[in-house]
């Protein structure tokens, strides 16, 4: 296997008999209690990046889990047991939140086009803050207070100068359909201020994501937080929020690094250290995704072919791009990169040949991995795709040729418990639970 899936083998899971185990579980039993494709992910996994995050970070930065990273309940449930509050993107989302008890008090909304009746939903059950992104947003927001007679607190989502952006994907820095631009932020101040049931508290700042240097990180939140001081200078109030947004990014590909979780903490301890005044109160919001659920999950599938065409060798496995489109290239990625891929059935055997890893649709796009380096693989063995519980299969174009969805496994102190059913041939995409 590659050197970046023998780290993570080593450091978050185990191997039993020789094939990996997730949990404390081998992959055939997994496998063979709940078929494949089979997303699984590890509990405690979750458990111990939130931990190792809010160890890393100053006492008062909160963190808020992005439920877009992976909205299954039960994984959703697992961080908010443990503490974590919310950053939604949709309803759906807020539901999901709510259902696996999070405060509405703890869970935040943005994006960039919310609905009225998602607008009308969470302001009605109650939200700890909507971020707002258009002056469009705030008329439609400020209407449906006044008719709930319901008063909202609110922040900024600032799109912020080139200086500040960063990361495989910058979400703003430039021309963006993200939040308000920086130079605007006294005119849309005002205009939230004009609004009577419209209290606004702070801004948010998310300018790139899967981010694995601390210093663009750290870069970031540094101008978040010279823009909340600037907007305390402009109503001459203090600021009560400052989301620094997520973007704490996992490695991937060969030459990817982890995130230097000690790095950050010194500068984020600096930066707490150094505050104004005017944001000696306030709340430090930091909304991680990819990086507390993507090392949890293992995407699960099983060899169906293994086959020469000249000179290469394809891996021929039950599922594909329709489950894990991101470990395919296929969600933005401009250069298509392998993901830690190995044979889960055979995870001690030495390296006897380099593959190609496809899908079973019918196209050259699906392939989750191109140069991938295996033992001798035979019908039957397990392929296991590892950084696979974020952006996973509800970012994956699931309903394309109607091949069944998988399930999806919490394990957990030893448990094995299915937290969504796979689909069937009449009924390929299951709903979830």
């Amino acid at each position: 296997m590659s050197p970046l899936a023998h780290a993570l083998v080593g450091e978050l899971f185990a191997e039993i008999d020789g094939e990996l185990a997730v949990g404390g579980i081998a992959a055939s039993r997994l496998a063979a209690e709940h078929g494949t494709p089979l997303y699984v992910y590890d509990a405690e996994i979750l458990r111990r990046r939130l931990s190792a995050l809010r160890g890393a970070l100053p006492e008062r930065m909160e963190v808020l889990y992005s439920v877009k990273a992976n909205p299954n309940p039960a994984v959703v449930r697992c961080l908010v047991a443990e503490g974590a509050g919310c950053e939604i993107a949709s309803a759906a989302e807020y539901l999901r939140a709510r259902a696996a008890g999070c405060p509405p008090a703890r869970i935040v909304f943005a994006g960039p086009a919310k609905g009225e009746d998602e607008l009308e939903l969470v302001v009605r059950e109650g939200i700890g803050e909507i971020h707002v992104e258009s002056h469009e947003e705030i008329a439609l927001l400020s209407a449906i207070a006044e008719v709930l007679g319901k008063d909202v607190d609110v922040a900024i989502r600032v799109n912020p100068a080139p200086a500040a952006a960063g990361g495989a994907m910058q979400m703003g820095g430039r021309a963006a359909v993200f939040g308000v631009d920086e130079e605007r932020l006294e005119e849309i101040a005002l205009m939230i201020r004009e609004a009577p049931r419209l209290h606004l508290r702070g801004i948010h700042m998310f300018a790139g994501t899967q981010i694995l240097d601390a210093g663009v990180l750290l870069d970031q939140w540094r101008h978040a937080l010279a823009l909340a001081a600037r907007l305390a200078a402009a109503t001459g109030e203090p600021v009560r929020t400052v989301d620094l947004g997520g973007g704490l990014g996992i490695p991937y590909f060969a030459r990817d690094s982890a995130l230097d979780l000690a790095a950050l903490s010194a500068g984020a301890a600096a930066l707490v250290a150094g505050l104004p005044p005017a944001l000696a109160g306030a709340r430090l919001l930091v909304e991680p995704g990819r990086f507390l659920a993507g090392p949890a999950g293992v995407y699960l599938a099983r060899v169906r072919v293994v086959k020469r065409s000249r000179g290469a060798t394809f891996v021929v496995i039950d599922g594909g791009m329709n489950h894990n489109l991101a470990a395919s290239g296929n969600l933005g990625q401009i250069l298509k990169r392998d993901y830690p891929i190995l044979n889960a059935s055979r995870a001690s055997a030495p390296t006897a040949l380099e593959a190609r890893v496809c899908g079973p649709l019918c196209t050259p796009l699906d392939t989750l991995g191109r140069e991938v380096l295996l033992p001798e693989t035979r019908p039957g063995d397990l392929i296991a795709v590892l950084q696979s519980g974020a952006y996973g299969l509800s970012a994956s174009a699931v309903g394309f040729l109607s091949h069944p969805t998988p399930a999806e496994v919490l394990v957990d102190r030893g448990d094995a418990r299915r937290v969504r059913e796979r689909g069937t041939f009449a009924h390929p995409c299951a709903p979830l639970p």
